[in-house]
Order: structure tokens, then sequence, then C-alpha cells
């Protein structure tokens, strides 16, 4: 079944069915019962779910913590840019093949770099798009949103028939099950309900570093094994809470 995309303003139905189309969604103007959805507003695009009235998810890459990493990340030295090699004068290609909400690709773009988001996730995709769209009508942003590029397709696929190879290339993929009791966010829960566990990591790991002209970075907790047993990452950089392996290529 079809995932369902609602609206129930006039005005905006071309643009829900052009975007139902787009995604093969199921479009309506009136909320399921008791499930997550779809909705667009002269807002944007938001997930919601039947009986909240927040959404879940909304992407927002000109406000709130997009704009506080973009003003105050910490430039190339933030642990993000140095992973990805970035140095005076020197912007990599990065495709970031699990684009998910799309803030470390957001980071990528401010830093200087292009970035090819690839995201198969029709859900996350249409967020995306949407995010994208709302972030390139803001004329002092320009730049950066040109920087960006959304594709919807399954990376593994897309780096295996692709000739232009990246060259960096960065995984997040959905970490793994925490043993601990406490609940992990909400967002995170409800990721992890739209794209599963990313059983195929270590798979699309091994793909990556066979098409990254310069280096693969995997963010990882802290604490977690590498994604693979071998190869072994050549270096890792942590931060406070999380970890980037990094395999270098060349």
């Amino acid at each position: 079944m079809a995932f369902p995309l609602i609206c129930d303003m006039a005005e905006l139905t071309p643009a829900a069915e052009i975007l139902a189309a787009r995604f093969q969604f199921d479009f309506g103007t009136s909320p399921p019962p008791d499930s997550i959805y779809l909705f667009l507003s002269s807002q944007g695009l938001e997930l919601r779910q039947s009986d909240q009235t927040t959404p879940l998810i909304y992407i927002d890459f000109v406000n709130g913590q997009a704009r506080h990493r973009r003003l105050y990340g910490g430039g190339r030295k933030q642990p993000l840019g140095r992973a990805i090699g970035l140095k005076s004068g020197t912007f990599p290609w990065v495709c970031d093949a699990t684009a998910g909400l799309g803030r470390d690709a957001f980071v990528f773009a401010c830093l200087g770099c292009t970035v090819m988001m690839v995201e198969r996730s029709p859900v996350l995709a249409a967020l995306l798009s949407d995010g994208l769209q709302r972030l390139a009508q803001q004329p002092e942003l320009t730049e950066i949103s040109q920087r960006l590029q959304l594709i919807h397709h399954d990376a593994a696929r897309w780096l295996t028939t692709t000739t232009d190879f990246p060259e960096v290339i960065y995984l997040d993929p959905m970490y793994p099950k925490r043993q601990k009791t406490a609940l992990v966010k909400k967002e995170m829960r409800t990721l992890q309900t739209l794209v599963g566990q990313d059983a195929d990591a270590s798979n699309l790991l091994q793909i990556a570093l066979q098409k990254a002209r310069n280096r693969v970075v995997v963010k990882r907790p802290k604490n977690a094994l590498p994604l693979l047993e071998s190869p072994a990452p050549h270096f890792s950089i942590a931060s406070e809470n999380t970890r980037f392996d990094v395999y270098l290529t060349v």
C-alpha cells in the first residue's frame, strides 16, 4: 500500500498531485486514522501522526538547528570537516549516500563542498526535496543551496552504476539498537520505522570503498565497533558522542 500524502488546501492540490506522482504516494484530503502520513501545507511538507498536532519530522535548512550549525558549528576544523579531509582551499565533492534528514550534508555544503545526497526512502526523499526548495528561496543562502543535489535512489545501486565517482563518500547508517532501556528520541524512532535498521550498511561500505576517489567516512556511535571487521579504518576522529571512521582509498 502506498504511503499517504494529505493536502486539504485547494490551491496546493496541483503541487500535491505532482509530489504524489513523483514518489508514488497515495494522495488524499483527509488524514488516515491511527497512522503516520505526509501533510502538505503552505508551510511545506511535514510527516505527521494522526493523534498528534505537532509534526514528527519537518526539514528546515534555514532556521533552528541548521542555522545554529551554519553560524556556530566550528568551520572546517570541526570533526565532521576534518573527517572528510577539508583543508584550506580544498573542497571535495561529497556523496552523502545515506542522506536521511540531510543535516550533515547541509554542513558539508556550508563548508563549501558540492554534495550529492542519495536517499532511498521515498518519504525522506520527499521531505528533503521540500526542504531544499525552501532553502533555495532564501537569497542569502543561494550559494549553499546550489551546492546541494538530491537523488531518490538506492545508494548501492547508484554507486554501482555511476561513472562519475565522488572524492568522498559519507555513510551515516542507522545506529545499532541500544542496549540501555532509555528511549531514543521520537524523531529517531520515526526514522527507524521509515528506513529500518540499514541491515545492508556493511555491503554499502564495501561498494563505497571501491568507488570513492579519496576516502570513505562512516559515522558511528562513539563506542561502537567499526562497520566492517576488515579492512579496519585508517584512522578515526571522535567527538562527544560520535566517531567518524575514515577509510583512505588513495
